[in-house]
This record gives structure tokens, sequence and C-alpha cells, in this order.
């Protein structure tokens, strides 16, 4: 690895203009082709350019037969060659094993009309972009969660990233960030060793030196938090407290200023081993916040202040809670609700389209609900399949039930699939929920009587 290279631009939306030139390269070099609006690359369609850097093009384009909106990234041809190929090749079916709800997935890497793309799904904006903007303490606390618990998934699989930085975390609905860029980083590092393109950045000075390790991608996540909660970035020699130190301590617990602190060591035997360790350290912080000086003393009116509703909900969240996965709110009533439920059973309003995060590792772009990488069709909303983004048959202890179609390759549903992920087969079981003898009258699916207004899975009224 060395300093001297440009990493690549992210897989989502626009890359920081002005791409730098290769110092030192040949003047007689084969200029760049750009695509152009509406040009046709196999199922592609481009729609525009998001952004060039040194190594790729990314380019937003439609996918005329899943009919969905993605991101291609188009390395630069002089780059994609001889043993650069083969590393890709490596590369990308390393990253397929990889599963997580903060890891942005390849959906294929093949050529297509003599370009090598990548392609990936297409985001909202890159976090260096969202960070651009006024960010919310707990919304900072909770992206900086994310960003640990990707880079440690990673290190607990022995992958280290190498590039570490707002610009490689994509943003998604329900503020999901994802990390994407994986092993391409490494081949673009390699690739541009000699080329004298690019900055230290996020660099770890060994990592400069050509000697990466886990502690690497740490010291990256450090800076990067750092920036995040700050607005500045600290330069080399990275001597404590860097500029913003003073912001830090006006909003942040010294228990997270000190995990920073630690994981930006300029010796890397002196910072976390791996991000694993950060992580745990991050959630043994049990209010990252800056403590208050006095609190508020409770009394019977503010205990009082809870109204029938919040009592009535809370309640049902310890019956059913972990049975029904209600995670989410409703957001006209404000009631808990599960990912797979197709409308309130609080307010009775319509849920056609998923609103907030997933544990899944990406998601269906009509529904917005999750799915694992080797379904070929949405299992909550009925429409055109999807090419898996993974050869690999995954297991998961959810799989309960069985689909009756006798042509189905795997046969596996989870609770509360309306279809098959395998077939599209429309499934005849009828959900009941643990705990619960009651249905709906309409479609013969569990509910919660006493508690519900709704069905949640056909939206009727119950008793209606």
């Amino acid at each position: 690895m060395s300093p001297d290279s440009q990493p690549a631009p992210p897989l989502s939306h626009r890359s920081r203009p002005g791409g730098t030139r290769a110092a030192g390269t040949s003047s007689k070099r084969r200029p760049r082709k750009t695509l152009r609006a509406k040009q046709k690359l196999g199922k592609y369609t481009i729609e525009k350019k998001l952004g060039e850097g040194g190594f790729a093009t990314v380019y937003q384009a439609r996918d005329e037969i899943e009919g969905i909106k993605v991101a291609l990234k188009i390395p630069h041809p002089h780059l994609v060659t001889g043993a650069a190929m083969e590393d890709f090749r490596r590369e990308v079916r390393m990253v397929a094993q990889l599963e997580h709800t903060n890891i942005l997935p390849l959906r294929t890497a093949h050529f297509v009309s003599d370009h090598f793309v990548i392609v990936s799904s297409l985001g909202l904006m890159t976090l260096e972009d969202r960070i651009a903007r006024r960010l919310p303490i707990d919304l900072a606390l909770d992206f900086a969660r994310q960003m640990l618990a990707s880079v440690a998934y990673a290190h607990s699989q022995r992958i280290i990233h190498c590039d570490i930085k707002p610009d490689n975390f994509i943003l998604f609905e329900g503020n999901r960030l994802r990390l994407t860029d994986f092993g391409v980083s490494k081949v673009a590092q390699r690739t541009l060793r000699a080329s004298g393109a690019g900055t230290l950045g996020y660099m770890a000075p060994e990592q400069a030196m050509g000697r990466p390790s886990f502690r690497s991608d740490v010291f990256a996540l450090g800076l990067g938090l750092y920036r995040m909660f700050s607005g500045r970035l600290p330069e080399y020699p990275f001597d404590w407290p860097p500029p913003g130190h003073r912001q830090l301590c006006e909003k942040l617990h010294p228990a997270l200023i000190e995990l920073m602190r630690r994981s930006m060591e300029l010796a890397p035997q002196r910072r976390f081993a791996d991000a694993e360790a950060m992580l745990a350290a991050f959630n043994r912080i049990k209010s990252p916040r800056r403590p208050r000086a006095t609190a508020k003393r409770s009394t019977k009116s503010s205990r009082r202040s809870a109204d029938w509703k919040t009592i009535q909900r809370r309640q049902f969240l310890q019956e059913f809670g972990k049975a029904l996965e209600t995670k989410h709110n409703c957001t006209q009533c404000g009631g808990p609700v599960s990912e797979p439920m197709q409308g309130c059973p609080w307010c009775g309003k319509q849920r056609l389209a998923h609103e907030g995060t997933t544990d899944f590792p990406q998601q269906c772009p009509r529904c917005n609900r999750g799915m694992k990488l080797d379904w070929e069709y949405c299992p909550w909303c009925y429409g055109p399949g999807f090419e898996p983004s993974s050869n690999r048959q995954f297991t998961d202890v959810r799989y309960t039930g069985r689909c009756q179609n006798s042509k189905c390759t795997r046969k596996v549903l989870m609770p509360w699939m309306r279809y098959c992920p395998w077939c599209r087969r429309k499934s005849r079981r009828k959900w009941k929920i643990p705990e619960s003898t009651h249905t709906c009258g309409h479609c013969g699916w569990g509910v919660v009587a006493g508690y519900w207004g709704h069905c949640p899975w056909c939206c009727k009224r119950l008793g209606g």
C-alpha cells in the first residue's frame, strides 16, 4: 500500500469534484471515454454521471430488466488489466460472502460491452455529504454505532477494508449507513501505487508505508468519528488535542472522546486491536452524550404524564414485542409496528413501503423491506424478480415455514412472508402469533385482540 494512491469513489452518490490526475503519467495516454446519458450498456441505461476519481467513474443507471436504479462503478480501462483483473475477481468473490445490514453488497461485477462494471444499489448520498449539513447529536451517535458495526463485522471475517472514510459510507432510507468499496480500495491502491495521485486523508501511517492491519482501519475510524462530531479532520502528526476538541467536550461523554483519542494513536500497538474491540468499548459507554450537571427531579405529576396509550403500548411490547419484532413506529400515530406489516394495527395507515431500517443486508427497491442476498424475489411485495447478490445459499434460524409449490427449489419461508422468495408463489400459510389465539376474520392471519383495531396483514378493521 502507498500514500500516493487515489481511492476509488463510493458506489453511490456524488464523489468530491476535481478528481486528481496521476502525476508523472504519460500525456499520450488514451483519453477516458465518458458514457452519455441514455446510452445503453447491456441491460443498463445510463442516466447521469455521479463522479470521477483517479481509479473509476461512477454513473447512475437504470436496470431495464429489474426496473430499478443502480450505481455503476467503471474502473478506467488502463487500470483494469493483467494482474489487477485477477485481483478484482478474487476480491469480489471475497466480498460476496459478507452479509451484514451495514455493508453494501455488490449486486454483480462483470464485463459489459468491453467495460468492467461493478454494480451496487443506489443510495441517497454519502456520509461525507450528510455531515456537511447540521447533524443532530443523537443521529451522529447512531451513525457512529453503524460505522463501527460494519467494520467490526468485516474484521470478524478477517477482512481489512483499507479505505475507511465518510465517502465510503452510503446513506440509505431510514438513516441506514452501508460501507462500500471492499476490495476495490485494495486493488486501487496496488494499481495506483506509483501514480503520485491522492493524499493521505484517513490513511494510517503504517498503511502509508505498505503495512496495513486491522489497527489501520481502527485509525481511520477514529479520524472519521472525530470529523463527524467536531467538523474538523485531524492532520499529521495528529497531536492531541486536535482542532475541534472543545466542540467534542461540549457534547460528548469523556469516555467517547477517550475512545477516539486511543484509536488515533500514531503507534499501532496503542490502538484497539481491531474494530470489534472498538465497538465493544463504544457499547460499554451507557450514555455517550455529555452528562448534564443536574438532573430534573421526578415528580408525581411527571409520572402521571404518560397517557393510557403509552401504557397500553408499553404493555403490548412486553407481551408481544419480541415475537413480532415491533422495532419500528408508525409515522402517523407512533404505534409500534414490525417491518413485514402491510398496515399499522393501531390506526390503520397502510404501509405499502417500509419506513425504517432493516436487519437484512439489502432492501427491496419497491417496498423498502429487507432481503437476504440469495433471494430471487421479494417475499413482502409482488413484482419482478432480482438477480441474487450471492450464489451462496444462506441458512437462517428464522426459516420456520415451507413453500407448498412442489417445483420450488428451496421451499423455506420466514414468518409473515406473503410470497416465496425462491418461486414467487403466494404463501397459503395463515401465519399465527405465539401467545395469541385470535385471527383476522378476513385474511385468517394472527392478530392481537384487545390491543389492535386493524389487521396489519390485510389492513381490514378488526371486528368490522
